[in-house]
């Protein structure tokens, strides 16, 4: 049974800075893309960025050039560095991994960009 526990959320101003994490239970090398998903409240879930195994990256349009998604293999660990946060992101987080036949999430973790 894999596990996906989030960390790092909490309360921001905007403008400001948070990283997430999210350790997985077991190695994330058999994970062929890890990735963090956003749900902000009455809408639908959303891609923010992914990692594949071998490293590469890819961004939603309106986190690009604010938000760095990196694996920590040696430690089971994914991340996402957000910066430059704005009222709007203001959603819960979640981890996503998928192996090449099953996808796995976690129980998500809470942002808030308030002033």
């Amino acid at each position: 049974q894999v596990q996906l526990v989030e960390s790092g959320g909490g309360l921001v101003q905007p403008g400001g800075s948070l990283r997430l994490s999210c350790t997985a239970s077991g190695s994330i090398n058999r994970f062929s893309l890890m990735g963090w998903y956003r749900q902000a409240p009455g809408k639908e879930r959303e891609l923010v960025a992914t990692i594949t195994s071998g490293g590469s990256t890819n961004y939603a349009d309106f986190v690009k050039g604010r938000f760095t998604i990196s694996r920590e293999n040696a430690k089971n660990m994914l991340h996402l560095q957000m910066n430059a946060l704005k009222p709007e992101e203001t959603a819960v987080y979640y981890c996503h991994a998928r192996t090449f036949v099953n996808p796995f999430w976690g129980q998500g973790t809470q942002v808030t960009v308030s002033s």
